[in-house]
């Protein structure tokens, strides 16, 4: 089985980023010159997905506009000539690459947006990715090293990565034995687990390789944590039908889900941004000059 599809749940409310997302989606803030969700479709495209299934909502147009033609820029850009900004448009989605957006009508958890997309998967395996976790994977972006580990054991995988022990309240939390590496098989799984609790330290973080069984245990998964439908309690479902593996990537995450790690996202990407980046280097640190 080969990965083509991926799942973007991108109906939330984006609370946490009030009063900046009042009318605009944040998955389309951005970081430095690209909003967040572009940065996670780059990601899928990178790891050979062609097929690009957004959950969304009412309020989310934006981001169907941002990966649609605009007409009237690209002709304005060609008219003043500027043919380098008309390229970087044009490639915000790449030739081959398709869109399809289906409507969440409330948010009621990460597992029922996943749902949503059941018939677009069309009995596939597929991707989940949230673009609230930017990953900078390097030259092997996060999504590209599961597919390789999916090609390999085709079986759900699931990224994780070590958090501190006291944060587990925050994650879904794997149990696995001790000393398999990178890649090893689940136990176990559990939803935002109190520390003392927590089979281990390593969180489930926004990267998924599912197989298309998931799909028909979320119809059977009963409200969880917060009320809603958990991804985390399905998956714990379908360890007793099949292998799930962990992956702990190579990488640096960034949880642009919070206010600090999405303001760390945008200093670490404009420090390493071909255009600005020496320039924005010396301003940090006058900045930080004038701060000491």
């Amino acid at each position: 089985m080969k990965v083509t599809k991926a799942v973007f749940p991108v109906a939330g409310l984006g609370t946490r980023f009030l009063p900046a997302t009042k009318a605009n989606p944040k998955e389309m803030m951005p970081i430095v010159d690209k909003p967040l969700i572009q940065y996670a479709v780059e990601e899928a495209v990178s790891a050979g997905i062609t097929e690009l299934i957004f959950v969304t909502s009412s309020s989310k147009r934006a981001i169907e506009d941002h990966f649609d033609s605009n007409f009237e820029l690209e002709s304005s850009l060609i008219e003043r000539g500027k043919m380098d900004l008309l390229e970087i448009v044009r490639d915000i989605l790449p030739t081959g690459v398709s869109c399809a957006y289906i409507r969440q009508k409330s948010p009621q958890g990460l597992g029922h947006a996943v749902l949503c997309a059941k018939q677009l998967v069309n009995n596939e395996p597929f991707a989940v990715l949230l673009a609230d976790d930017l990953i900078d994977g390097g030259s092997k972006p996060c999504l590209v090293q599961m597919i390789e580990a999916f090609e390999q054991t085709q079986s759900s995988i699931i990224a994780v990565e070590k958090i501190p022990r006291a944060e587990t309240k925050k994650y879904g939390v794997v149990d696995v034995p001790k000393g398999q590496g990178s890649i090893s098989a689940i136990r176990g799984i559990v939803e935002k687990p109190h520390p003392d609790k927590a089979p281990s330290n390593l969180g489930v973080v926004g990267r998924y390789v599912l197989t298309p069984g998931i799909l028909t245990l979320l119809e059977n998964t009963a409200r969880g944590s917060g009320g809603e439908i958990q991804l985390t309690d399905a998956i714990a479902k379908l360890l007793n039908i099949e292998s799930v593996y962990a992956m702990q990537f190579k990488g640096k995450r960034y949880d642009c889900g919070s206010k600090l790690g999405y303001l760390e996202a945008t200093i670490a990407y404009a420090l390493k941004h071909p255009e600005i980046g020496q320039e924005f280097k010396r301003s940090l640190q006058e900045i930080v000059e004038c701060v000491e």
